[in-house]
């Protein structure tokens, strides 16, 4: 029997300053919802003005959890203490499993034009956060396409319709679909009832049930084993996340999230003295 997940919450984007002054919109991580198991933030950049991103992000550190920045529009690079350096281009998807220490960079190529994409941030259990880091890059191309009859799914990680994304995440087996839809279109997705499941609305609207969510907004789901959505009058498109909760105790101090107060602390003092990435 399929019992179909409701939506639990509404978030609608904070505006914050992040990096060296991005105008930023962020849902997971502002004061609404401070995390979802096991996901800590997440922001969406939008914008075609250049003053909100030309300045970018440059070198700063994590510890303890995985990002993944999926650029929907524009370029940037990124550079790392690991060595790595990627183009990120439009429809592409970065992972990188920061662990014990990460520096990084990620800086826009471009002086105009549309810049908009997002970052997740995702949390990584209590034996990994000491890990090494790693590093993994997909271009647009990389990403597999399911077409439906009123448009498309993009599966960056975990699956759908048999399809799998690229990115495997064997502690919260991620989920990461980039979905349009057309006007007055209907779409259907099986669920892990453990999972938690979110939804971003970045264009157009969808309804939950008797729920509408409007572009942009946030939505939480109860727990279930498929998730049903329609559209309106308008084309949509949307992300829907999903990941198994760790269940852990979370420390978060700006850039570095631990388990403990004292991790945080040595976090800190690692960083300080040179030795993050050690």
């Amino acid at each position: 029997m399929i019992e179909f997940r409701s939506i639990d919450l509404l978030v609608k984007p904070q505006r914050v300053e992040d990096g060296a002054g991005v105008s930023i919109l962020r849902t997971i991580g502002s004061q609404p919802l401070s995390t979802l198991d096991p996901f800590l933030m997440l922001d969406h950049f939008e914008s075609s003005n250049p003053d909100d991103y030309v300045r970018g992000f440059p070198d700063h550190p994590h510890r303890g959890f995985v990002t993944l920045t999926h650029m929907l529009d524009g370029h940037m690079l990124h550079r790392d203490s690991m060595g790595n350096t990627g183009n990120l281009k439009s429809g592409g998807v970065q992972w990188m499993k920061a662990a014990r220490g990460v520096i990084h960079s990620e800086m826009p190529q471009q002086e105009q034009g549309l810049m908009r994409g997002f970052q997740l941030w995702i949390n990584l259990p209590a034996v990994e956060k000491m890990a090494e880091p790693e590093y993994q890059e997909f271009s647009a191309a990389d990403l597999p396409h399911v077409p439906l009859p009123d448009g498309t799914v993009t599966i960056a990680g975990g699956e759908y319709c048999g399809v799998r994304g690229p990115i495997m995440d064997p502690f919260t087996h991620l989920v990461y679909l980039d979905v349009r839809l057309g006007r007055d279109t209907k779409f259907h997705l099986d669920t892990d009832p453990s999972m938690t499941f979110i939804a971003y609305v970045f264009e157009g609207a969808v309804r939950c049930d008797r729920t509408r969510v409007p572009a942009p907004s946030l939505a939480t789901f109860s727990r279930g084993s498929a998730i049903s959505l329609e559209t309106e009058v308008m084309a949509s498109r949307l992300i829907i996340v999903g990941g198994w909760p760790l269940r852990e105790p979370i420390a978060k101090y700006g850039p570095f999230v631990m388990n403990t107060r004292e991790e945080i602390e040595q976090a800190i003092r690692d960083f300080n003295s040179g030795h993050l990435t050690a």
